[in-house]
């Protein structure tokens, strides 16, 4: 009996249920009138707010309710792109190419060749530079141009001229360049010590002779060495796209101002792959500056061979330093060498700044003024040790160690 009760009533709420569901789909406001229930309102569907610039903090008067509301300063990275790509120009480098006279040097044949040019240029370099001077002087690349028997810089504005070779860095891959125009545009220089990882950089150039572009991205790193690129290497590291025909083109902060020139590239393709290295400004400033004043830049130089001291090595040799350069050659009659200088020593520091490795020991020495004495703090064994050096004049590397 209770069964044939039970199945009575399962059968009486599931019908009951089911009016309901009906009901509440097609006449919800009868349910809700019945059961005097107030429906919410529906959630409007999500929308997505791009983040702002913080605002700075209201002013006492601000805070009524009466001022109008703070607005967010303009300009940005496009101010800094109008700033400074009037001052990025395209360097296209010539040399002189194949005879295009094959009986040029045939004097029975030159009179029906008369006036035929011997020789036509052959494109050496595709890239970019930078005018950083009122007097026309540019910087670029040593790379593109090197070899180059002509060279033509084209300017944002149209204008183009034949450019002259000031002189050439290899060792840190600089160039300096001059034209001869009127109201040229300059470029302002930023500084690296005011330049922190992570800042927004655009990088300006002629990638593929597509013409000027404008591409950005952050400081990755500073102080980037060891690479193999140049003997001298202290480069930003950046994300911004930096691809064939950039380099020599600018590497500018959120102002406009230079504080890098564009140089090479790590890519398995040959295209950018977010990891693109520039010169410091800084640097190229100086390196200009010789080469103008001077016709070359002036370094100091001691005659050895360096190499990082390891753990192991130190260990193996018995020293009580952990860091420092070792010494594995001295050139003969050098100016170590006349010092004292030991192949086994190694280097703790040059005057009164520390060296860790052999990047800042070749910075430390090139930095000394030729003919000048300089003290060299030594650990030789057990036993630490200050000789005095007299420096010589670096000798002018012939080309750069990689080309790019």
């Amino acid at each position: 009996m209770w069964r044939r009760h039970w199945l009575v009533f399962s059968q009486a709420v599931t019908v009951a249920l089911a009016v309901l569901f009906v009901v509440d789909t097609l006449k919800p406001d009868w349910l809700a009138a019945t059961l005097n229930v107030r429906r919410a309102a529906p959630l409007p569907a999500p929308t997505y707010v791009p983040p702002v610039a913080a605002l700075p903090a209201p002013s006492p008067a601000a805070t009524s309710s009466s001022a109008a509301p703070a607005v967010a300063p303009s300009g940005g990275l496009a101010l800094a792109a109008r700033r400074a790509a009037p001052a990025v120009v395209s360097v296209l480098a010539s040399k002189a190419g194949r005879t295009t006279n094959p009986h040029a040097d045939d004097p029975r044949f030159r009179f029906f060749f008369d006036g035929m040019p011997d020789r036509a240029p052959v494109p050496a370099g595709l890239g970019s530079g930078v005018i950083v001077s009122t007097e026309g002087y540019l910087l670029t690349n040593n790379h593109v141009v090197e070899g180059a028997t002509e060279i033509e810089v084209k300017l944002a504005d149209g204008r183009q001229a034949r450019a002259r070779l000031v002189g050439t860095d290899p060792e840190t891959d600089l160039a300096v360049l001059k034209i001869d125009l009127d109201r040229l545009p300059v470029i302002a220089l930023g500084r690296l010590a005011d330049l922190q990882v992570g800042d927004a950089v655009l990088a300006i150039g002629n990638p593929f002779n597509v013409g000027q572009t404008v591409t950005a991205g952050i400081v990755s790193a500073l102080g980037r060495s060891r690479l193999g690129l140049s003997t001298f290497e202290n480069f930003i590291q950046t994300d911004a796209a930096i691809n064939p025909g950039n380099s020599g083109g600018a590497l500018v902060d959120a102002q406009g101002s230079l504080v890098g020139i564009n140089t090479a590239i790590f890519s398995r393709s040959g295209g950018s792959m977010g990891i693109g290295f520039a010169i410091p400004a800084d640097s190229a400033q100086q390196v200009m500056e010789s080469l103008v004043r001077d016709g070359q830049v002036r370094r100091g130089w001691i005659g050895v061979e360096p190499r990082d001291l390891t753990a192991e090595m130190a260990e193996t040799f018995g020293l009580p330093v952990r860091q420092g350069v070792l010494i594995t050659g001295v050139l003969a009659d050098g100016p170590a060498s006349k010092a004292g200088l030991r192949p086994g020593d190694v280097v703790l520091r040059v005057g009164s700044q520390p060296v860790a490795n052999t990047a800042q020991l070749l910075a430390a020495v090139a930095a000394l003024a030729p003919d000048s004495e300089a003290t060299v703090g030594l650990q030789r064994g057990d036993q630490a040790l200050d000789v005095t050096v007299k420096v010589a004049l670096r000798p002018r590397a012939p080309q750069a160690q990689r080309r790019r």
